[in-house]
């Protein structure tokens, strides 16, 4: 099968990746969930005409200069509004969030008055029309504020609570099982014998699931065997997962185990290699709703993988806005020398000029075993296929990594 370029791999991924269906969540339960449709509000905000201060309603006519001096007729705390109108020579004392009384057109804050018996003396002319909030100054009932696919952030809720939504609807998040494979493989806290390594590449795939808005299912480790990698690929099914993301065993040695347990599990495999460094021998396929992410072992670039193929996939699934990862520019902090057929995604510091360029610096040794340099780095250089060495200072285009 020949190697597959990289914008078709992932054209092939999203390839009928429709939204998950609809469910209603409680607001505090909403946090970072894909909006399932445009919400409205289902009130005006504020509803009346209100104060922004502490102080006096009045009619801008009778506090128009100071020395100004006006009855008080009254008091006006938030939530229970004047029963009557002012009329000329009158004042009301007003509380911030009080609602305007019929008549007044200004508000004179405490601060510039004195109080005199029943009465207040103006210190600062009033301004017609100043600390007031009139009605619907924030919104209207029936203006669309969140938008269908919306992330959910923390002040997208607040909003949501004051159009008066107590639950709202959401797209289901999509789950996603991983699936380790390989003999080698131990678990942290271990004392790995000759041969063995320490399992890492879960930990940062579980993250970035879930960092996009998917539930994780952990499926272990299997052993280098035939029967123990189809056994976890019947338990991601069984389990209801919209994807299976396995790592390791995608290559073609004796004890790589992954693809034909995929096929002879009823997978469909629509690609086994792709033209990218790292992560070539990476492949996908189906078998019913459930999609199949094969990714290599090397934690580089599984990583690496999983953020340009797996991350989209999760926000196509979960009906967001935002599917593909946006490209920025940047300058070279070093040269590179020229590229080969396969799309190189070179991993990089990123530093800021005193002008204000942003400069990606490749790290020095791009081998797709180095956690520390992956760490260490705050975004991927794309060197296209075939491209020619660069020089420092050269621009180029960069994805950046999650913070």
């Amino acid at each position: 099968m020949a190697l597959m370029p990289v914008a078709d791999a992932l054209t092939a991924i999203l390839a009928g990746a429709e939204p998950l269906p609809e469910e209603s969540v409680a607001l505090d339960a909403a946090y970072h969930r894909v909006l399932a449709r445009d919400l409205a509000a289902m009130r005006t905000q504020p509803p009346q005409t209100m104060s922004a201060m502490d102080g006096y309603a009045v009619r801008s006519t009778d506090a128009s200069h100071a020395g100004a001096r006006v009855k008080v007729i009254g008091e006006v705390p938030a939530g229970r509004p004047f029963g009557g109108a002012i009329a000329p020579g009158e004042a009301v004392r007003i509380f911030t969030g009080g609602v305007i009384p019929e008549g007044a057109d200004a508000i004179v804050i405490q601060e510039d008055t004195v109080v005199d018996g029943g009465h207040i003396s103006i210190t600062e002319a009033a301004v017609a029309g100043r600390h007031i909030r009139p009605a619907g100054i924030d919104f209207r009932k029936g203006d669309v504020l969140l938008a269908k696919g919306s992330r959910l952030t923390d002040r997208d809720l607040s909003l949501a609570a004051g159009m008066n939504y107590p639950e709202i609807p959401v797209r289901r998040r999509p789950k996603v099982a991983i699936l380790a494979t390989g003999d080698e493989l131990v678990m942290p806290g271990s004392s790995p014998e000759p041969g063995q390594i320490v399992y890492s590449n879960g930990y940062a795939l579980h993250a970035l699931a879930r960092r996009e808005g998917a539930d994780t299912l952990d499926l272990g480790i299997a052993p280098d065997s035939f029967e123990a990698t189809r056994e976890g690929i019947r338990r991601a099914r069984d389990s209801g997962a919209d994807v299976l993301v396995t790592t390791g065993g995608a290559s073609v040695g004796d004890h790589d185990f992954v693809k034909r347990s995929l096929e002879s599990e009823g997978v469909a495999i629509a690609f086994w290699k792709i033209a990218m460094r790292p992560g070539k021998p990476m492949m996908h396929g189906r078998i019913g709703q459930m999609r199949v992410i094969g990714l290599p072992g090397n934690p580089v670039s599984s990583y690496v993988c999983s953020f340009l193929f797996l991350v989209p996939l999760i926000r196509a699934l979960s009906g967001s806005r935002v599917v593909h990862h946006p490209r920025e520019k940047a300058l070279l902090g070093r040269d590179v020398a020229a590229n080969d057929l396969r799309e190189d995604y070179l991993r990089a510091r990123l530093e800021t000029r005193s002008d204000g360029a942003l400069i990606a610096v490749p790290v020095q040794h791009q081998d797709s075993s180095l956690l520390a340099n992956l760490a260490a780095a705050r975004a991927l250089v794309i060197r296209p296929p075939f491209a020619p060495k660069a020089s420092a200072g050269t621009a180029c285009e960069i994805l950046r990594l999650p913070a």
